[in-house]
């Protein structure tokens, strides 16, 4: 029996709120993860994509991976993974740096066994370019496989990927999907494959109310908890203690009733050290959300928002405007617009990267010069879609994943794309 945990969208160096303090606790929970796998019969730590929320992490984000995983090799654990939206980049990937200094191992077209177990990856792909890929994957001895995939599939909400052609046309049997992208827990029966998601471990929205945890998947050996008589998989759910509490605040006004009743529902709540995040809907008093505020972190909350869902522009019934989580809202219209990938570059560098405001221009100019040289297509309208619950970056390159009929994009290594980088790794290591 092969026994492992699958884990994904750990979205370390997300500074949430603006918060230092939520940046860390981004950290923290993939590092309970590791520790889960360290004090359990796991065989392999399985990552479905995002490890980092950003493609350029800071040092101390870098650093605390580095540690995690390194004390996850020390136990002989494994840690394999595939590159998500959030963290992929033109060139060498993060992964294929730490891959190179021993610490995990990046999963392709080719097996990696573990046991009984062989496993796959793909990594996230832009719907734009997913009618090239032919899913050729190197056969395997194993008695089962698991295909490790980073991106929005059916029958889950928000789903632009069709599973059943994925597990159709590819050239091996897979028992099970284990995704990432979707931060809602889920499994379902496809073409006779367990597919899955594990599940954010932290809230990277208001949208995610749900507990925070993890999957531990058992591949043949049926036991108890199996999901039925005969199944050679087994998934199970895994909370986590590290998670920041959240307190959910939903308050419906009724006629003349306003801020004192909003702060009577907030006082209901455990507040100390939480996220808190008020809803208020109804007919009642116009409100300050400040104010609420300011009442909630007095009482100990770390962070206080207040949506007000009554100040919204809906006369279409189609807009609705939420501060419970600004970076969130933007990302959200970001992806809606259906830019080219040179403008989310561009996009990157104005608003959410770490360049002094002085030297943007000068940054967007490099930028756009490389890009043309690089690749012209870049600039290519991307497609009109809704906005999931996760904004679509940057395509990682993917030609280690799945092959392309049209062409691959084999990319330089981390390593060699920053030597320097690599030394200082070594050296930290």
């Amino acid at each position: 029996m092969t026994r492992v945990i699958h884990t994904g969208d750990t979205h370390i160096g997300y500074q949430q709120y603006h918060s230092p303090e939520r940046r860390r606790d981004f950290l923290r929970a993939f590092e309970q993860v590791i520790e889960d796998a360290r004090e359990d019969d796991i065989e392999a730590v399985v990552h479905a994509g995002d490890l980092f929320h950003d493609r350029r992490p800071d040092l101390r984000d870098l650093q605390g991976t580095v540690a995690a995983l390194r004390s996850l090799r020390d136990a002989d654990i494994p840690f394999l993974a595939v590159v998500g939206n959030h963290e992929g980049k033109r060139d060498g990937q993060w992964l294929d740096l730490f891959e190179d200094l021993g610490l995990a191992t990046r999963l392709d077209d080719k097996p990696f066994v573990i046991d009984d177990t062989a496993f796959y990856g793909l990594d996230y792909v832009p719907e734009s370019r997913r009618d090239d890929l032919a899913y050729d994957f190197e056969p395997h001895d194993a008695d089962h496989a698991a295909l490790v995939a980073h991106g929005l599939f059916e029958p889950f909400a928000y789903a632009d990927w069709d599973t059943e052609t994925v597990l159709s046309e590819a050239t091996v049997d897979f028992d099970a999907m284990l995704l990432g992208d979707n931060h809602t827990p889920g499994k379902s029966k496809v073409e006779g494959a367990w597919v899955t998601y594990c599940g954010s471990t932290e809230r990277a929205s208001a949208d995610e109310r749900e507990d925070r945890g993890y999957n531990i998947v058992r591949f043949g050996t049926a036991d108890e908890g199996m999901d039925s008589p005969g199944d050679d998989v087994a998934i199970t759910r895994r909370g986590l203690d590290a998670t920041r509490d959240f307190a959910f605040v939903d308050v419906e006004l009724a006629e003349n009733e306003g801020v004192e009743r909003v702060r009577e529902q907030v006082r209901q709540h455990e507040l100390e050290d939480a996220v808190v995040l008020v809803t208020v809907d109804g007919d009642g008093e116009p409100i300050t959300p400040a104010v609420i505020e300011e009442f909630a972190t007095e009482a100990g909350a770390l962070v206080a928002r207040v949506n007000d869902r009554r100040d919204r522009d809906d006369e279409d019934g189609e807009v609705s405007v939420s501060f419970a989580d600004p970076d969130d809202a933007v990302r959200r219209r970001v992806r809606e617009m259906g830019l080219s990938e040179a403008a989310h570059d561009v996009d990157e560098t104005v608003r959410a990267s770490k360049v002094a405001d002085s030297n943007v221009r000068d940054e967007v100019s490099r930028r756009v010069r490389g890009l043309l040289d690089e690749d012209a297509a870049a600039f290519d309208s991307g497609p009109d879609e809704e906005a999931p619950e996760e904004i679509e970056e940057v395509a990682p390159d993917n030609g280690r994943s799945v092959s392309e009929t049209d062409e691959t994009h084999d990319g330089e290594t981390a390593a060699s794309a920053d030597s320097d980088g690599q030394s200082s790794m070594e050296e930290y290591l």
